[in-house]
């Protein structure tokens, strides 16, 4: 699979998301669509989408509730794509969401693998490649990025890392959508900085390809530590994605036991 049929892959799966076509985020204009429901969509998406704003870096296509149509097309046009993702400007777009309840909610960074960079990178400990009903025990705490509790029929490959036949490192990935599979990584703490997240990276984005799917990682842009890892087994960033959210969601995410 080459470069070019990665990022193809990539953006007809973020037309299906939110409703356009796989071109429109070549073009140079922005655009606005109506948000509706797919069921070829990524799993943990929740469609329709009151407001969300996607950017492949040519330009933003803001899937909306027709409600939100006026404000995104005039906030998506009046600053630089950049500007539209970052504060100062993300104020003037929560304050045209707040008469509809609506506050900014999830802000994410999504990577693709580069080919010609991609390669299996070496661990301290033994690597194992693990399937379904190895890891159904698995459903803990500390596993809780490489595999979900919540959408467990969609985890279908692991690789974990053993030391004395201790788990001590996970990378799984789900099947979030029909052609590409989502990349999640734990390491136990006294483990971590040795290699093992990339390590394990690596080795499942290198058998998920085998399988002629494609691997994609997720991280928000402050967690310094993922995007590292990210970067070091060889994929780049390729779109961003903000998402906005009823109030009262949000301020549950806030919440802390």
């Amino acid at each position: 699979m080459t470069n070019k049929e990665i990022y193809d892959i990539a953006r007809k799966q973020s037309a299906i998301d939110i409703g356009c076509s796989a071109e429109d985020f070549l073009k140079q204009e922005n655009k606005v669509v109506i948000s509706k429901k797919n069921p070829r969509a990524r799993k943990y998406l929740e469609l329709p989408f009151f407001c969300s704003l996607v950017s492949y870096g040519n330009n933003i296509v803001a899937a909306v509730d027709e409600r939100a149509a006026e404000l995104a097309g005039d906030y998506i046009n009046k600053y630089s794509i950049e500007q539209c993702f970052e504060t100062p400007c993300l104020h003037v777009l929560e304050k045209s969401l707040a008469p509809f309840g609506m506050k900014i909610c999830f802000m994410a960074e999504y990577f693709l693998p580069d080919v010609n960079v991609l390669r299996e990178l070496p661990c301290p400990y033994e690597v194992r490649m693990l399937k379904p009903k190895d890891f159904e025990g698995l459903y803990l705490p500390q596993w809780s990025n490489a595999l979900c509790e919540k959408r467990k029929q969609l985890d279908v490959l692991a690789a974990g890392a053993f030391y004395h036949g201790e788990l001590i490192g996970l990378a799984g990935c789900s099947a979030d959508c029909e052609e590409m599979y989502q990349i999640g990584i734990d390491v136990l703490p006294k483990y971590r900085r040795q290699g093992v997240a990339s390590a394990l990276t690596s080795k499942l984005a290198l058998e998920i390809l085998a399988l002629g799917k494609v691997p994609f990682y997720c991280a928000a842009w402050s967690n310094i530590k993922s995007v590292n890892n990210a970067i070091k087994c060889g994929f780049r960033p390729a779109w961003v994605e903000l998402t906005a959210k009823p109030e009262a969601f949000v301020w549950q995410m806030t919440l802390r036991e």
